[in-house]
């Protein structure tokens, strides 16, 4: 007798994996880079690349294209405003508020080298973001 289940029949199977295929056969369970399970909302906090030209600001030298990263999106955190009880009569700060916010979780030091006139060669630094997180804001 025949298996009749469906990838049984001919054709193409679409499988979407969003963890290690090793990790779902050993039952662990995987989180999005939000740390939210089976977060699916294009507006979270993550990670977008953009093209930038760094230029010098003074000196005559070649610019040069990178690619660079931001973080953008929402947390799904709930903001809040307590009030604070006091037994003075100034409260220098009546609310203690609690709020997340989208910031680089990993980044690393990047360099790119400017050819200026003379010969001469100028160092540019940034953060490039390697991931985002919600991080509770100061």
């Amino acid at each position: 007798m025949r298996n009749a289940g469906p990838l049984s029949q001919p054709g193409i199977v679409l499988l979407l994996v969003t963890c290690p295929l090793l990790n779902i056969l050993r039952g662990v369970t995987c989180k999005a880079e939000s740390g939210h399970l089976g977060d699916t909302d294009p507006d979270r906090c993550m990670r977008h690349h953009f093209v930038e030209t760094i230029t010098h600001p003074i000196y005559k030298c070649n610019s040069k294209m990178v690619l660079l990263a931001r973080c953008e999106g929402h947390c799904s955190h709930t903001s809040r405003s307590d009030p604070l009880i006091s037994f003075s009569s100034v409260l220098k700060q009546p609310f203690k508020s609690t709020c997340f916010c989208c910031r680089p979780h990993t980044s690393k030091l990047k360099a790119v080298r400017l050819r200026c006139s003379g010969g001469t060669r100028i160092t540019a630094t940034y953060r490039y973001i390697l991931a985002c997180g919600c991080e509770e804001c100061n």
